[in-house]
């Protein structure tokens, strides 16, 4: 069998009533590429008839593989678990859920073609919720600060990276990541284009709130110290307006003399004060947890078998 030059993985969900509309497309335009590519597709525990139906498709389409994971390990651990196993030159990550073009892969191709190692993309004229966009801007924003890469769409899936790019992430074994910041890091000639964008085919989004902000704190804390000198900063600056207003609560015992009116504007100070100690501390948690997680050397998923890839 000829090696594939393009490797497509497609993480899944719960994404049956997707999967036939997506294959569809996909397959017209990899086929008028005019060049060998596979279809890895990773299946991450889907509770509806997802696996059975790709299982279904593998005797119809040679280029698809099919990795069966046996529980839910996250959309980033799918496609690291397909990063492994894919043989192309050009490794091309996409949704299932149809949002992103399949038609948009030629341009992607092309770009790394031109010399580009990892190739983003930037969705135009969103279809996603108030609440979705207003959250994927506060990410987008907040990680740029923090790691000082310059991504302009963290949360579109939609992205091609060079050979090189994947066998660096494959060598990395972080049990939390992030995928395209990761890519990033290790990329020499990024570039970024601009993609269409639809709304979903069927089912739901698997990115609740809770998960979002999970997002955002692995991105924080995976990538930057930036949060921890933040923090001790703050420290300082805080010990400093504390030294600043014993002073002028001493003062003012001298001038004016004993009085009680102020104590509850003191109990809101502590309580300010207190807070920011609970979030320092859960902050501090938070790299704590994530070296306790790599120090117990858990595998980071589970394939239960893998379909369709070349003996």
């Amino acid at each position: 069998m000829e090696k594939p030059y393009v490797t497509i993985v497609v993480p899944a969900y719960n994404e049956e009533g997707n999967l036939q509309p997506l294959m569809d497309r996909l397959l017209p335009v990899m086929r008028g590429l005019g060049k060998p590519f596979e279809i890895i597709f990773t299946d991450d525990g889907s509770r509806d008839r997802t696996l059975a139906i790709l299982k279904g498709m593998l005797p119809a389409v040679p280029e698809l593989r099919l990795i069966e994971f046996n529980g839910n390990f996250g959309q980033h651990m799918a496609i690291l678990a397909a990063f492994e196993k894919s043989a192309g030159e050009i490794v091309i990550t996409i949704d299932a859920d149809l949002q992103n073009p399949p038609e948009e892969i030629p341009r992607l191709v092309a770009e790394i073609e031109k010399g580009h190692d990892v190739v983003g993309t930037i969705r135009l004229k969103r279809q996603d919720s108030f609440f979705r966009k207003a959250a994927s801007k506060v990410v987008n924003i907040t990680t740029n600060k923090m790691t000082g890469m310059r991504m302009s769409d963290y949360g579109c899936m939609l992205r091609a990276y060079h050979r090189d790019v994947i066998d660096n992430i494959n060598h990395c074994q972080e049990t939390t990541t992030f995928i395209p910041a990761l890519a990033q890091s290790f990329s020499a000639n990024p570039t970024e284009i601009e993609v269409g964008h639809a709304e979903r085919g069927e089912g739901e989004s698997k990115y609740s709130l809770y998960r979002l902000i999970r997002l955002n704190f692995d991105l924080m804390t995976g990538f930057s110290v930036v949060p921890l000198q933040l923090f001790a900063l703050m420290g300082i600056l805080t010990s400093l307006a504390s030294v600043g207003f014993a002073l002028f609560l001493m003062v003012r015992r001298f001038i004016i003399g004993a009085e009680v009116e102020g104590v509850f504007t003191l109990f809101a100070i502590l309580f300010f004060f207190i807070g920011i100690v609970i979030f320092g501390i859960g902050l501090v948690g938070e790299y704590v947890g994530r070296i306790y997680q790599e120090v117990r050397k858990r595998p980071r998923y589970v394939v239960r078998r893998v379909h369709g890839f070349p003996r």
